[in-house]
């Protein structure tokens, strides 16, 4: 018995004493997350420890991952050893951040800091309070920390009918470069209105939503004058890009409550008709495409390969040799890189019927603030061409044949759906879009009450518009029939049979021209005499309950 008791207690004195840098864990520990490396040399291992922790990247022979105290203990008692690693939010001195507060932000014309969090609070109501035609500032969801989820919303003032776009950045706290180029997208796209004829094209066209910061609490983990010490999880410690329900895992796959931020992001996604979207992050230079749970390929795989295409292209072309150029030369499918469970890419494109990728934008998560410039210069013509896809597809009204009332329906492409990939119309304008590549579609309208309506041969070429406007029968109660012969001698009979539509149905009236008789409330007449020759109407009205 005591030598029981003496190998169990060297056990757990095994466990707790393991790490070969124990500042590293002390500091890990302290911060609630910890940042480490594993041998990870075959898929088994790579999707055990997917599943595990927070996989950030796939090296040779090891992977790279978060996890917070629940996790990494899980771990160690199933005998993994991790290599803590310094986090990334703490790799850059504080110097190098350069942070800006509220009365310093005069000196932002370079772009090449980041705001405290009360300067980036202002940066996005100065947007709203110089550019009020154009940008208004909503608050989607309050912290227990009392800070903001910030959106901007930026169009001409008149949006109804056009495609709904959205970029969101930094869900992952510590990948900081996103949040300071959607912030300058933001005032790019102001300060360019009526300027630059394409950025006053996509403004007049599109109604476009900017989250530059989708996780202030990780950000701003240090304290609300300081990136440094930024994290990736929120203040309860969760992934948020693990967090989300999952079209093969269920509503909760990462065995976690959905968090404050999860909330209120889906609560705004349904409020909405988003057609595209991107959520970006850092630690790699990568576009990735849809889907991060299922091996099988997304519906408009060639849509998604030409998309990711065109901006790591864009990128490309406009960087030093080398950028964005890993992978499949700088874009990937999500499962072929790693395979995720509740990310929102994932989430947007199953549960939202919209199309979301997830950009990496820099290899390094926190940049040093004096290399934010360059790193826009990469990119923000990608960002435009990306959202130029919205605008792009078959796009078209759908409405109520008699009344000519918007109607919401589900427009589908005919023998290509998978997956949740058809969209819908919007109210209140019942316009819909829909991205897609190049190709001779049969396209399939239909909703509550009507009557289906398929249109063939739609046909589409990239980076082109094509315009469908559709009426939709009302089928709540239609009058339709059938007679058993429509040319017959002088003298002969005819039978008609009722083929009307509805339910309900508790009245039918004939009127017969020319015929004897030349009326009848049966539902089914027959030997409907016609003694004269010549050409004759026949109605029927139809009553319901």
């Amino acid at each position: 018995m005591k030598r029981s008791l003496f190998i169990l207690l060297l056990l757990i004195a095994t466990v707790k004493a393991f790490s070969q840098e124990p500042d590293l864990y002390q500091l890990q520990t302290q911060r609630q997350e910890y940042y480490f490396s594993l041998p990870a040399n075959d898929a088994k291992t790579i999707a055990e420890l997917s599943r595990l922790a927070s996989l950030d990247q796939i090296m040779p022979g090891k992977v790279i991952a978060y996890a917070n105290p629940d996790q990494y203990e899980r771990l160690l008692k199933l005998g993994y050893r991790p290599e803590l690693m310094l986090p990334p939010g703490l790799q850059i001195p504080e110097a190098e951040l350069r942070m800006l507060d509220v009365d310093e932000l005069h000196q932002k014309s370079n772009w090449d800091f980041y705001p405290t969090y009360p300067a980036y609070v202002s940066m996005m109501q100065e947007f709203q309070t110089t550019y009020p035609n154009l940008c208004t500032i909503y608050n989607i969801g309050n912290l227990n920390s009392g800070r903001q989820l910030l959106v901007a919303r930026i169009n001409n003032g008149n949006p109804e009918g056009k495609p709904q776009f959205l970029y969101t950045s930094s869900m992952h706290g510590d990948e900081t470069t996103g949040y300071i180029l959607t912030l300058r997208l933001i005032h790019y796209l102001l300060s360019n209105y009526g300027i630059n004829p394409r950025v006053t094209d996509l403004v007049n066209q599109m109604d476009i939503w900017i989250n530059p910061l989708a996780n202030p609490d990780g950000t701003y983990w240090g304290g609300n004058n300081t990136v440094s010490g930024s994290r990736r999880g929120n203040a309860n410690n969760i992934d948020l890009n693990r967090n989300y329900p999952d079209p093969l895992d269920g509503p909760h796959p990462d065995g976690n409550a959905w968090q404050p931020e999860t909330q209120a992001f889906m609560v705004f996604a349904e409020q909405h008709d988003f057609v595209m979207a991107a959520n970006f992050h850092g630690g790699a230079e990568v576009i990735n495409y849809p889907w991060d749970t299922w091996q099988r390929r997304h519906a408009d795989d060639n849509w998604w390969i030409f998309v990711s295409r065109e901006y790591a292209d864009t990128a490309q072309l406009n960087s030093p040799a080398g950028y964005m150029t890993a992978y499949n030369n700088g874009i990937t499918n999500g499962y072929d890189w790693y395979r995720i469970s509740g990310g929102r890419q994932d989430y947007m494109n199953y549960f939202q019927n919209c199309r979301e990728l997830t950009a990496e934008i820099s290899n390094t998560k926190t940049l040093p603030a004096a290399q934010l410039p360059a790193l826009w210069n990469y990119n923000y013509r990608s960002l435009l061409n990306y959202m130029n896809q919205a605008l792009y597809g078959i796009h078209g009204i759908i409405t109520d044949s008699v009344t000519g009332q918007p109607v919401k329906a589900k427009v589908e492409i005919i023998g290509h759906e998978l997956d949740n990939s058809h969209v819908f119309s919007a109210l209140p304008g019942g316009n819909y879009h829909r991205p897609i590549k190049a190709g001779t579609y049969n396209l399939r309208f239909s909703a509550t009450g009507y009557h289906p309506k398929i249109i063939n041969n739609v046909n589409v070429a990239d980076k082109q518009k094509v315009i469908v406007n559709v009426q939709l029968v009302s089928a709540a109660i239609i009058a339709d029939f059938t007679a058993s012969a429509y040319d017959i001698p002088k003298g002969s009979t005819v039978n008609f049979t009722d083929a009307s539509f509805g339910q309900n149905i508790v009245s039918w009236q004939w009127q017969f021209a020319g015929a004897n008789p030349s009326s009848s409330s049966l539902q089914n007449p027959t030997n409907i005499l016609y003694p004269n020759a010549g050409s004759f109407d026949v109605q029927l009205t139809v009553t319901n309950s």
